[in-house]
């Protein structure tokens, strides 16, 4: 190997090696900067650089301990009776707003599905969306309309197709019984799949959930059983 070819593969290795680190270093920063828009108002406000020898990063260490702490004290009073009807009248206050509501609700939806089990979709499916051949990740939020059965000719759900990695975007479809493919994802699974675009998941792939070929897919349609 000549050493010009070794050089090359130096640098490449090299670009490897660094690069990762580099944009973990940028992205950590670019959060750093965001989060210190929340901590150094809570920081002016409670002069915490006076009872810390005027040092500012400790004063910023015990500002995330306290706004931490306020956020776990009220997840923790929202769980009982009292805190409920207090974050329930907030809750159905900020529904009154027209497009605040659309986007609390949006947001507040995805939250609880990433760390929540409970949550109001029903089951992750895949849809043969947007082509044939190719399957899109969806959400059944219930049973299609009367109307909507009649002109599928079945029984039709009420899909969720959410944008990757920003879930809280996306298309409502109405998809026939026969085209819904259930899969063994829970909605969590599924939520942080659609978040994290695929890196990192450690879940067997899509081709495992016993999707139908194209032949028996084809032959499914054409059977009088397949809009039981």
């Amino acid at each position: 190997m000549s050493v010009s070819s070794r050089l090359k593969d130096g640098f490449v290795a090299g670009l490897i090696l660094i690069a990762p680190l580099v944009i973990t270093l940028y992205v950590l920063s670019i959060l750093v900067t965001w989060s210190l828009q929340f901590i150094n108002p809570v920081v002016a406000e409670t002069s915490l650089v006076e009872y810390t020898a005027n040092i500012e990063l400790v004063a910023q260490v015990i500002a995330v301990v306290l706004i931490v702490a306020v956020i776990t004290v009220l997840g923790w009073m929202a769980q009982w009776s009292i805190g409920k009807h207090l974050f329930g009248n907030v809750g159905r206050t900020i529904n009154f707003v027209p497009l605040v509501s659309t986007i609390y609700a949006s947001i507040r939806q995805v939250a609880t599905s990433l760390v929540d089990r409970d949550t109001n979709y029903e089951s992750v499916v895949l849809i043969e969306y947007p082509r044939k051949g190719l399957y899109s990740i969806g959400l059944v939020t219930g049973e299609g309309r009367q109307a909507i059965d009649a002109v599928t000719g079945e029984r039709a759900y009420s899909v969720f197709l959410p944008n990757s990695p920003n879930p809280t975007a996306g298309r409502l479809v109405m998809v026939p019984e026969s085209q819904v493919h259930e899969t063994e994802m829970s909605v969590r699974e599924g939520m942080r799949l659609i978040v994290t675009t695929g890196i990192g998941e450690g879940e067997a792939p899509l081709d495992a959930y016993d999707l139908p070929d194209e032949d028996e897919d084809e032959q499914d349609r054409e059977s009088p059983a397949s809009g039981e």
